[in-house]
């Protein structure tokens, strides 16, 4: 296809309607509405300006030559992905015609090609084109090369994970008593021991390697491999040459968890999961661990760890959070711990007022989740005393269900207040 409209467009923007052919202008200028187009959406025109782009491969500069394959392939892959007419024909096609322009990508073109075929459900296809980038070399091989390679070869496994869990989903179906279930088993063993090779190799390397963790420690709990699950899961949690991720520590912490490991062991791991993301959905089980500890110190995170839950946007009307809160103010104000709650409140109170419990969100929860509301109510009539608009709100409604709940707020209010009325 070719758009004479653009070069010329092209030739307006940069010489400012002149005939100066200037080739970096022009290839600059391009790539500047490509990405603006991008941004756009607008997936037609960034394909129009694509096809002109393409002369950037002639430039005379070597390293600018060098470094245009990975430009075009990550831009054209973009634009074929969305663009409304791009079907898997022509997406292979850009693909192959881009592993032999852009050599030294092969490995990285090969294995997004290989995604883009998974996405749309050719699993076939994807493997096939892993297993030829797999015994694909060129010139010496690299650190970096072969670390693309591990990866090639680790998603090619994972393809072989996906089948040996749908045997494995087959399995769970059978008699155990039944001929085929041992058969079934044999071959299934066998199968996960052959997967599991380059993912052992690929998940010793530095890396955030979630997918393949997962699926290479199901495989051997299915082997009965305990001890190496165990292991491999606190290496990726703990050894200090991995980058800091919270989903190592949840993984680890769901393995202890089916181990019915110690709960001081538990309460470890979650610790650190709550130092790197208060906010976590695990967090609320965190709290009812420490909660059941005999330790005070434990008691006394319990509250921190509902504070810190409670600081974040997307939790604030997450009700599990708000019951656990009331209900702990409750207990704590009870055994005389009226320090724990001032302590949290301190660093809060310039700001929690107008987060949680403003005169429109009163309004709005009372609108959207009366239990909410009631619970919310309560922790600010706690917090902020009998003044507070929230609980004032809350109190002047009539509401049947709820009637009986709403006096037991004002009673405990009454009771357990710890500030004086504030906002």
């Amino acid at each position: 296809m070719h758009f004479p409209w653009i070069q010329k467009q092209l030739a307006t923007v940069v010489t400012g309607g002149k005939k100066e052919k200037d080739f970096t202008q022009t290839t600059s200028a391009c790539l500047s509405f490509i990405q603006e187009a991008l941004l756009k959406h607008q997936w037609q025109q960034a394909a129009e300006y694509m096809h002109s782009y393409l002369q950037i491969l002639e430039d005379s500069d070597s390293s600018k030559k060098q470094a245009a394959p990975e430009i075009i392939w990550k831009l054209g892959s973009e634009i074929l992905f969305y663009h409304p007419k791009s079907n898997v024909e022509t997406f292979n096609t850009f693909a192959d015609r881009m592993k032999n322009i852009g050599v030294l990508n092969y490995l990285k073109i090969s294995l997004q090609h290989a995604l883009y075929l998974l996405h749309h459900g050719m699993l076939e296809d994807a493997n096939r084109n892993l297993s030829q980038a797999e015994t694909w070399r060129y010139g010496e091989k690299s650190s970096s090369q072969e670390i693309l390679i591990n990866l090639v070869q680790a998603y090619k496994e994972l393809l072989q994970y996906y089948t040996w869990s749908q045997k494995k989903m087959e399995l769970s179906m059978l008699d155990e008593d039944d001929y085929a279930y041992s058969t079934k088993t044999r071959n299934m063993l066998s199968h996960s021991w052959k997967t599991s090779v380059h993912i052992c190799a690929l998940v010793k390397i530095p890396g955030v390697w979630d997918p393949f963790v997962k699926s290479y420690v199901e495989m051997l709990e299915f082997h009965g491999d305990q001890d190496g699950a165990r292991k491999v899961l606190t290496n990726y949690a703990y050894d200090e040459k991995f980058p800091s991720n919270p989903n190592a520590h949840v993984y680890l912490y769901n393995f202890l968890k089916r181990e019915k490991a110690p709960r001081a062991k538990l309460l470890s791991v979650l610790k650190i999961l709550h130092e790197l993301v208060p906010s976590h959905k695990l967090m609320l089980e965190f709290h009812k661990l420490l909660r059941k500890s005999e330790k005070e110190e434990h008691h006394k995170l319990g509250l921190v760890v509902l504070f810190r839950i409670l600081d974040f946007a997307g939790c604030t009307k997450n009700i599990t959070a708000w019951k656990y809160l009331a209900k702990y103010l409750r207990q704590i104000l009870m055994e005389n711990h009226l320090a724990w709650v001032q302590e949290e409140w301190n660093s809060r109170k310039n700001w929690w007022p107008i987060f949680h419990f403003s005169y429109f969100w009163a309004k709005s929860d009372w609108k959207e989740d009366r239990e909410l509301a009631c619970e919310k109510a309560f922790v600010a009539g706690i917090l902020l005393g009998k003044g507070c608009r929230y609980f004032r709100y809350i109190l002047k409604q009539d509401d049947q269900v709820l009637r009986k709940k709403i006096k037991q707020i004002k009673k405990s209010v009454k009771k357990y207040s710890v500030v004086s009325p504030g906002v």
